[in-house]
């Protein structure tokens, strides 16, 4: 089974990804880390240098190959990933069972206001247009994030609660 976690940035895919992996003894894969190893650049770097088409493609042509994989894993996808390039379609086949990690708006606001610099994004958000930029995105997004599997839902959840919801909802 391949376990593919989305949802909005700083929901915690990736935390939440190499925990559950661990508890179900697969690989964990992250997809900007995986980007990143392909074309040796950091994402922050690939949206300065070379903007967010570019970025976009690799994220298709990365995702797809890590779908084409003949192995168990676990991998958490950017926040955008299933929102471009048919990504979302991937993620129907038979043998990928992806969750949306759900998040509310104030719960991301309060994971993301100190992270600005590490998300090309953010750079430019104070704490009251990062609310808005959120929900905006969220209201974009929300087709696509609601194509998954499945939906957990994170907020004042300990990582350990959502990884034991998710292998409940794999069993």
């Amino acid at each position: 089974m391949k376990v593919v976690l989305l949802g909005y940035m700083g929901c915690g895919k990736s935390v939440i990804g190499d925990f559950l992996a661990k508890k179900l003894q697969v690989s964990f894969y992250d997809l900007d880390e995986e980007i990143e190893n392909v074309t040796q650049i950091s994402i922050s770097e690939l949206f300065q240098t070379k903007g967010e088409i570019y970025f976009r493609k690799k994220e298709n042509e990365v995702l797809k190959t890590f779908l084409d994989k003949n192995e168990n894993f676990v991998l958490s996808l950017g926040g955008g990933t299933p929102c471009y390039f048919n990504n979302h379609e991937l993620l129907q086949q038979d043998d990928v069972f992806s969750i949306y990690l759900k998040a509310s708006t104030d719960t991301l606001v309060n994971r993301l206001i100190n992270e600005k610099d590490k998300r090309p994004l953010l750079h430019n958000q104070d704490e009251v247009t990062l609310k808005d930029f959120i929900n905006k995105h969220l209201f974009d997004r929300n087709f696509y994030y609601h194509q998954a599997t499945k939906i957990v839902t994170v907020d004042n959840k300990s990582v350990e609660q959502i990884a034991n919801e998710i292998e409940a909802l794999l069993a």
